[in-house]
């Protein structure tokens, strides 16, 4: 599976992006996915995850409320909708594909990960 993420950028505190990750090779639609987050120095936090079917979602409690992570099956491709950035929401943004259908929140569970879209957010 090899996933192409897109859509980050450079973002005024209080702006929206919405992040966006297509994969390939496989189709993804019986697996969870997740989006985790990275700063230089430090270690790669959970974001969000969505099971297989979109109906059960989980938040890492510093964006809950801010943003939404969701998926389109028919188009194996898989999205995270931020809005009321904060500056320490900047980061590298990776997407990734779990080996179960449900999304736990420890990045050992996810086999497939894509390149890394950076998100800047000025104050």
């Amino acid at each position: 599976v090899q996933l192409q993420a897109s859509g980050g950028g450079l973002v005024q505190a209080g702006g929206s992006l919405r992040l966006s990750c297509a994969a390939s090779g496989r189709t993804v639609s019986s697996y969870a996915i997740g989006w985790f987050r990275q700063v230089p120095g430090k270690e790669r936090e959970f974001v969000a995850g969505i099971n297989w079917s979109g109906g059960t979602t989980y938040y890492a409690d510093s964006v809950k409320g801010r943003f939404t992570i969701s998926r389109d099956n028919a188009k194996n491709t898989m999205y995270l909708q931020m809005n009321s950035l904060k500056p320490e929401d900047t980061a590298v943004y990776y997407c990734a594909v779990g080996r179960a259908a449900y999304a736990p929140r420890a990045k050992s569970n996810y086999d497939y990960w894509g390149q890394g879209t950076q998100v800047t957010v000025s104050s």
